[in-house]
């Protein structure tokens, strides 16, 4: 049994946590859109061909805001092909992903999409093969209310009202060789820099992304961030950062280590921003966007990526996910709410089939990967403040990191309705860990409301069409409350959440 301890004080709080922290991602590849989200003729579709099984687990799985089109087919894609009459729109080869893309589903379908969703949109501009121009031409056609060409375009297409959409990215991964239209970080930054210039100019209460590296382990990474900032640092709010996690050494110990660079990853960027604002003497923080994220490596191969013959839609990197993943992901999740204070947005990328927690079959069934369940919890708990948790627990040393604790875990409070929420890690493959949780001031008369636990003795677990509830959340009876005080038993590798309440506070 390994013993831990977790205290954590009312009024010693982080930050507030945005919601924008629960976001996803749709790209135009594979089967994310087209026998995604998008299936006209399913047995489920409705009358926009929106499947309806994919949108109940969409908001099941709770995703705030979505990021739109891309992704790397971000950097070669006119919006002007993705609107107006289908039959009227251009079949084009989509050189990020060797795949024909037919513009059925555009920006009006995934506004209309969204919406059914009850989603935030997040747009990105292109500025790969195009830029300021066509970034304030997207903008005045998504945003205007009317009177102007563009505006007046759109409420031809049948969308009356504007969009409305107030957070945008400029490009996506402009650092990356593999990118259409890949710069310099003096050519991005002056792109930028123009491009939301001229946006704020068409609406001033948008918020801007700038594209920070590719991801931390690029030859660019530090140096790309700051010079960029140094271009832009007065017309953009965020910068983004993308990693996706491996377990190429197939070894759970090891894996468990890409939670702390994640965390060591938002730290370093955040200190990068800190140093150009220092430098303008400027009050003024930069945020992160943290748009790409999650475990990605069984289907890391080009084959996966690339299929002959311009294909529609093929089965791209189609990632299965394991119990092992899970914690992965509920681990990564926790490391997004411990920076609440400077990580205000984050997509997991993406919501379906694409190494998604949705999988689908064409023209058939849909479900729930092992990865759908701790966002889902961590999206429906996680409302409140994030309070600063003091951790003291047992660890081991990897290659991957020195010193990882068994014990990862966060504690999120919300006021308004009185609960308190614990979701911890227990990274001891062998061993329960005991957990003593100190919540002061938070309410002598709490308890408890739901101790959820997602576990499975096989780590290699998967689900499937024909067993979809392989991995799925449980009930955890060895938890108890008493006054300010929690305990509980963790079963080794699981991912908990436990809701305790007290009278709501004034």
């Amino acid at each position: 049994m390994i013993s831990a301890r977790l205290t954590v004080d009312r009024d010693f709080v982080l930050s507030d946590l945005d919601r924008r922290v629960f976001g996803a991602f749709v790209e135009h590849m594979g089967r994310c859109v087209y026998g995604g989200i998008f299936e006209p003729g399913h047995p489920t579709a409705d009358a926009r061909g929106f499947r309806g099984d994919v949108l109940e687990l969409t908001k099941e799985l709770g995703p705030t805001i979505i990021r739109y089109p891309g992704g790397n087919f971000l950097s070669g894609y006119n919006w002007e092909d993705g609107v107006g009459p289908v039959e009227q729109r251009p079949v084009r080869r989509d050189l990020a992903w060797f795949s024909t893309e037919t513009n059925r589903f555009g920006t009006n379908e995934f506004m209309d999409w969204a919406r059914a969703a009850g989603i935030e949109p997040m747009l990105g501009v292109n500025l790969g093969t195009r830029g300021p121009d066509e970034a304030r031409r997207f903008l005045e056609y998504c945003n205007h209310a009317g009177g102007s060409a563009l505006s007046d375009l759109r409420r031809s297409h049948g969308h009356e009202a504007p969009h409305d959409v107030k957070f945008w990215c400029l490009g996506n991964e402009m650092d990356g060789p593999w990118q259409i239209g890949a710069k310099t970080a003096a050519e991005y930054g002056r792109a930028a820099l123009e491009t939301a210039k001229v946006m704020r100019w068409v609406d001033p209460t948008i918020q801007l992304a700038a594209c920070g590296s590719s991801h931390r382990n690029m030859a660019t990474y530090g140096a790309w961030e700051y010079e960029v900032l140094d271009h832009c640092y007065d017309q953009v709010d965020f910068i983004s950062l993308h990693t996706y996690f491996n377990n190429n050494a197939d070894s759970a110990p090891e894996y468990f280590g890409v939670i702390e660079l994640m965390d060591a990853f938002i730290k370093e960027v955040a200190a990068i921003c800190d140093a150009v604002g220092a430098k303008r003497r400027s009050r003024k923080k930069i945020m992160l966007s943290f748009d790409e994220w999650n475990v990605w490596y069984k289907t890391h191969k080009i084959e996966h990526m690339r299929k002959p013959g311009w294909p529609e839609a093929p089965h791209l990197i189609e990632e299965v996910y394991n119990a092992e993943d899970a914690l992965i992901v509920g681990g990564a999740l926790i490391a997004l709410m411990n920076n609440a204070d400077r990580v205000k947005t984050a997509c997991i990328a993406q919501l379906v089939n694409v190494i998604g927690p949705i999988m689908t079959e064409t023209g058939g069934a849909a479900w729930r990967q092992t990865i759908f369940h701790p966002f889902a919890l961590a999206a429906r708990h996680g409302h409140g403040r994030v309070l600063q948790a003091k951790a003291e627990s047992p660890g081991y040393a990897a290659q991957s990191w020195p010193e990882i604790p068994y014990l990862y875990a966060t504690v999120v409070d919300n006021p308004a309705d009185g609960t308190t929420t614990v979701f911890a890690l227990n990274r001891s493959l062998s061993d329960p860990m005991d957990l003593d949780v100190v919540l002061r001031g938070l309410g002598a008369d709490r308890r408890l409301v739901s101790a959820t636990e997602i576990h499975h003795a096989n780590l290699k677990a998967v689900n499937t069409k024909e067993a979809p509830n392989t991995v799925a959340p449980a009930a955890n009876p060895d938890v108890s409350v008493d006054g300010e005080r929690l305990r509980a038993k963790l079963k080794p590798a699981s991912w908990n959440v436990i809701v305790t309440q007290a009278s709501p506070r004034a």
